[in-house]
């Protein structure tokens, strides 16, 4: 059986590693349009930061450790359409501008995402740049260091968006982060732990231009000089657009079944609208555990299982891409935060009756002194008043307590109550935490909060 995989993320890496893993003997094509594969965009901070010298460390895997495995692999050559009907798809060689036909049997679409440009006018200056693979992260590092670069505007509070924001505050530059929310990370967190977060970019030369839209990059000698909002001009010798993505599929509209966002359709066995083709990674949809609808989930986490789903389905299983909750974490100075599933903010929007209860504690006992790591913890449990069904979470503390938010995510796959959750066994130790968890805490008052 041969399979081509098209693309060589999270998604289009863990089809190959899972074809392997079960039947190495597989005739395997992997395809990349640049040069360089599996880039890992999620690590680029921590490259930007000099925390990982090596770029093209940040990586899964190289061409020639997997073709070595075997793994025919071919890099800056481009798939520009397929054939359902013939089993072929056509290749375009970038390097020598030829074309050719590839037959397979089952072909694994990564198409991925692309950053969303803004349009407005100036978009083509020089300085106007996104965050996402590696010659960005090449581009970007350049920038860090540059002296003329003083003034750094981000478009985008996301999570990009405040990694982008915390890398050119620590390297000295003023930092201006518009979003046209209210609040930054206001998709993730809710108002609780946005506020103090707020502060905290604040304190680092960071100003907020939150609930603003982007009208026009404003250019001298042909590079950005400023970005001009609804409300204000903010002097900018870099702009970073961080602002969504839009999925990588137009070349697959004529062939493929898309929604209106130009999403590829895919049952819960990851096929697409033709037989023998697979869809993996930000170009799809999941099911979201806590309504059992789907959603567009961009994480590596998802794309690496529907990935590993893809590849036991290609080899003749049975296997059903599985509900996920959405969890996430990020640190943002001394601040490390998790959600997932439902939030306050988010209830409405996914058609969901939902209560809160938020609750404050330390992470040890009050005896242990701060100095040896006592921190204050921030967590707010949502769940249906209803029912008692645990929907969602968010934690946040100066100390990394974010691993709680993984039991939470399994208490909404297995559809534990409030109930369930007050009186949970979790372990107790001085030098880690307190003997009730914050999440039993949480839990307990959401019932003494239901009895009254």
């Amino acid at each position: 059986m041969k399979v081509i995989v098209v693309g060589s993320s999270h998604g289009g890496f863990e089809t190959v590693r899972g074809i392997l893993a079960e039947k190495p003997d597989t005739e395997i094509q992997w395809y990349e349009k640049g040069d360089f594969i599996s880039f890992l965009s999620c690590g680029m901070q921590l490259y930007l930061e000099g925390v990982v010298k090596d770029v093209n460390s940040v990586r899964y895997a190289t061409a020639k450790g997997m073709r070595a495995k075997g793994v025919n692999v071919f890099v800056h050559q481009e798939v520009t359409s397929i054939d359902p009907d013939a089993h072929t798809v056509t290749v375009h060689n970038l390097d020598d501008d030829t074309t050719r036909k590839e037959p397979y049997d089952k072909l694994v679409l990564s198409a991925g995402a692309v950053p969303a440009s803004i349009p407005v006018p100036g978009g083509d200056l020089a300085n106007v740049y996104a965050m996402r693979g590696r010659d960005w992260a090449i581009k970007l590092k350049e920038k860090t260091v540059d002296p003329d670069v003083q003034n750094v505007t981000v478009i985008g509070a996301g999570y990009i968006g405040i990694e982008a924001a915390e890398v050119f505050s620590k390297a000295g530059k003023h930092v201006t982060l518009i979003d046209l929310l209210p609040r930054p990370l206001a998709l993730y967190l809710d108002q609780e732990f946005t506020d103090i977060l707020s502060d905290t970019l604040k304190d680092h030369n960071i100003y907020l231009a939150t609930g603003q839209s982007v009208k026009e990059f404003i250019g001298q000698d042909g590079k950005v000089s400023a970005v001009k909002t609804d409300q204000a001009e903010y002097p900018s010798d870099l702009v970073i657009e961080t602002a969504g993505i839009k999925a990588n599929t137009g070349w697959l509209k004529d062939t493929l079944e898309l929604n209106n966002k130009g999403l590829v359709k895919v049952n819960d066995h990851l096929e697409t609208s033709q037989p023998d083709i697979y869809a993996v990674g930000d170009s799809t949809k999941v099911p979201y555990a806590p309504t059992g609808k789907e959603l567009q989930i961009a994480l590596a986490t998802n794309a690496r299982r529907q990935g590993r789903i893809a590849a036991k389905n290609v080899l003749g299983h049975d296997m059903k891409m599985p509900a996920v909750s959405g969890s996430s974490a990020l640190s943002v100075f001394d601040y490390h935060f998790a959600s997932t599933g439902i939030k306050e903010g988010t209830s409405d929007a996914n058609g969901v009756k939902s209560q809160s209860v938020f609750v404050t504690d330390t992470t040890q006992p009050p005896f242990v002194p701060d100095e040896a790591g006592n921190q204050t913890v921030f967590f707010k449990l949502t769940f249906d008043p209803d029912s008692h069904l645990i929907l969602g979470a968010q934690i946040m503390s100066k100390r990394d307590v974010t691993a709680n938010i993984n039991a939470i995510s399994l208490a909404i796959q297995g559809k534990m109550t409030l109930d369930d959750l007050a009186y949970a066994d979790f372990f107790f130790q001085p030098g880690f935490d307190r003997p009730w968890n914050i999440m039993n805490v949480a839990a307990q008052q959401a019932l003494q909060d239901l009895d009254q």
